[in-house]
């Protein structure tokens, strides 16, 4: 018989390699998203790009993204049609993110094309809630999410640059959000945001050598420097369902075992910063208080139920094939004979012509404000919650604007 003392031994090893295994974070890709979810808002979205093809061009083929269901949001379709030329999309999934696209063929088209996708997305709103003290340090990655850690050829480009301004901002590496923190709390005092000179294609570069630009150029930047840190990050572009000119927007993410994708928006914490700045209703201690709630929101990770996703990861090959590898997709992307047609930025006033422009309405079905200026949002409060307070109508415009 095996002494007591031996049972208790092997007793205590296995509980202890039963915890260690317990303990290991799952990494994986493709981990749908660990947020808590809540305040769920759904929208009716009537969105349509209007392309103009050069005079007398052959062809026109337009790649349009489809928002897909995740842990984030709910996708139901309804229809996707043209006008005046009626086309018959090809649906297509590329194969580094597998993101979605409708694929448009127009054939000797005259005058602009209006594609229309109708369709109803449900979003909540995501926190993470994040802990450094539980983010788990990974020396070894798998390979696949190298298309996540590689630097690229046009968006998030990772070389001796990069390195040494990185050397700068995070002397020593520590923790994964620690240093991450580290990163976007010097981009949001350094970046300046700027429409009339942004590169729209989440370009690193550009906001290495320029120190302003609009969301892709900051995001962008944020994921070079985590990738030099050896952590995996990506660009998401989606859309914000509210009036405005421009309505793409991204946000980054990086990968933060146990918790997986997190996201952070970098440029509108900036943008909710400034602010509350020179919000001259607040006295000096509401503002401090303010500040740092923007600012703790950040790093904790959240995602906001007035933003939806269409695409992931930069640098990828369009399905079916475009004549080039694309940067990113705002809202499409297209091409005449062969040629890429100029990526217009509607939010830049010194633009005056665009190749093409979108035309949208999103209808919410109760009341919701933009979290990154209402700065009521900053207020504790549950995020279990999904109860919704006085809804309206969904044909009623339900936008509230904060002062």
């Amino acid at each position: 018989m095996m002494p007591t003392s031996v049972i208790a031994l092997t007793l205590a090893t296995a509980i202890c390699i039963c915890s260690a295994r317990a303990a290991e974070p799952v990494l994986d890709p493709n981990l749908p998203y660990q947020a808590i979810r809540s305040n769920a808002v759904t929208f009716d979205v009537d969105f349509s790009a209007v392309v103009t093809p050069p005079y007398k061009g052959k062809v026109l083929k337009v790649w349009l993204p489809m928002p897909q269901t995740d842990a984030g949001q709910q996708v139901t379709e309804v229809s996707l049609d043209t006008f005046p030329v009626s086309v018959v999309p090809r649906i297509g999934v590329e194969k580094t993110f597998g993101n979605k696209f409708a694929y448009f063929e127009f054939h000797e088209a005259q005058g602009a094309q209006i594609i229309r996708h109708k369709f109803t997305v449900k979003v909540w709103e995501l926190h993470w809630n994040l802990d450094p003290g539980k983010i788990i340090a990974v020396h070894d990655w798998s390979s696949s999410f190298d298309r996540y850690r590689k630097g690229e050829a046009q968006a998030v480009v990772v070389d001796e640059r990069f390195e040494k301004l990185l050397k700068q901002i995070v002397p020593q590496s520590t923790n994964p959000l620690t240093d991450m923190s580290a990163v976007m709390d010097w981009v949001i005092r350094d970046f300046k945001y700027d429409h009339s000179d942004a590169s729209l294609q989440a370009s690193a570069v550009h906001a290495l050598e320029k120190h302003h630009g609009h969301c892709s150029d900051y995001h962008g930047f944020c994921a070079a420097m985590g990738r030099v840190l050896g952590y995996p990050t990506r660009v998401t572009y989606g859309i914000n369902p509210f009036p405005k000119n421009s309505p793409s927007h991204c946000k980054l993410e990086t990968y933060l075992p146990p918790y997986g994708w997190v996201s952070f928006d970098v440029s509108e914490t900036q943008n909710l910063l400034a602010v509350i700045a020179k919000d001259e209703k607040l006295n000096e201690g509401q503002r401090q208080k303010l500040l740092a709630a923007a600012k703790d929101r950040l790093l904790h990770g959240f995602r906001d139920n007035t933003w939806f996703l269409q695409t992931k990861g930069t640098d990828y090959d369009l399905e079916p094939p475009a004549s080039k590898t694309v940067a990113v997709v705002r809202t499409i992307y297209a091409e005449a004979d062969g040629v890429a047609l100029p990526e217009p930025d509607p939010a830049n006033n010194k633009q005056r012509a665009f190749s093409w422009m979108t035309v949208h309405q999103f209808i919410p079905d109760g009341p919701v404000t933009y979290p990154f200026k209402d700065i009521t949002s900053l207020e504790p409060k549950s995020q279990t919650d999904n109860t919704r307070v006085a809804p309206t109508t969904r044909r009623q415009r339900t936008w509230l604007r904060p002062n």
